[in-house]
């Protein structure tokens, strides 16, 4: 009898687990949410303040008849535009994360249902294999967590880099010359080469991370894992 009972103590122990597990889930979903939306207001100041120095910047070599200021507009574009570009690309990184994540949620709520039918049938194969799909979805879903606060820094670094090198061509005042922005455009365009291999190089592994997870799920929670349970 009180092996029974210590099985049945065991049993609720495994279940109240992951139970909490999914509820630390959630609630992470809802501060990432909101750090997401945060993250999007510093971006959006971050512009402003880009946009005022350049527009400083702008007026100053023209001032001092360095460089007028259409041949200014024209050098800067391609810098603004790649900022730009880097902004949309964050913010759908973003929208799509909080995607995936409430997806995961469900899959995780669905797969302990099962996995309780399945205890409560006593089929062991089964437990097993809910277990196991369990445990895949939490590990998938910290290493995607980090995947993307990562990338949300490594976007945040750049426009510090950037407003720090821009400032630092402001404080030349009246000394500012093209050279300078010139040399400052060729830095800026040789880091970003630099970046853009190496995210492409990330996002082909994080690809190819999330793909073999989808197939898993799909193999797991197909005909195999969704036959009625055993009477």
């Amino acid at each position: 009898m009180l092996s029974v009972v210590n099985a049945q103590n065991t049993l609720e122990d495994i279940i109240s687990f992951y139970e909490m597990r999914i509820q630390s889930v959630e609630a992470l979903l809802e501060t990432t949410h909101q750090f997401l939306l945060d993250f999007q207001d510093s971006v959006f100041d971050k512009r402003q303040e880009r946009e005022k120095i350049n527009h400083q910047l702008r007026e100053n070599l023209a001032q001092n008849g360095s460089l007028r200021k259409k041949d200014f507009d024209s050098m800067i574009s391609p810098i603004s535009s790649q900022q730009d570009q880097q902004e949309r690309e964050v913010r759908n990184l973003s929208k799509s994360y909080l995607s995936e994540q409430a997806t995961l949620v469900g899959e995780l709520r669905e797969s302990l249902k099962r996995f309780q039918v399945a205890l409560a049938n006593g089929e062991a194969q089964r437990v097993r294999e809910f277990q196991a799909v369990i445990k895949d979805i939490l590990v998938k879903q910290e290493k995607r967590k980090q995947e993307v606060i990562s990338r949300l820094k490594q976007f945040q670094k750049e426009q510090q880099e950037m407003a720090k090198v821009l400032k630092n061509l402001l404080d030349k005042g009246k000394e500012l010359r093209i050279k300078d922005l010139k040399s400052t455009l060729a830095e800026f365009k040789r880091q970003r080469k630099e970046r853009v291999a190496y995210r492409r190089e990330r996002k082909g592994n994080v690809q190819s991370m999330l793909e073999g997870f989808r197939r898993e799920r799909l193999w797991r929670i197909g005909d195999r894992l969704v036959l009625p349970a055993k009477s």
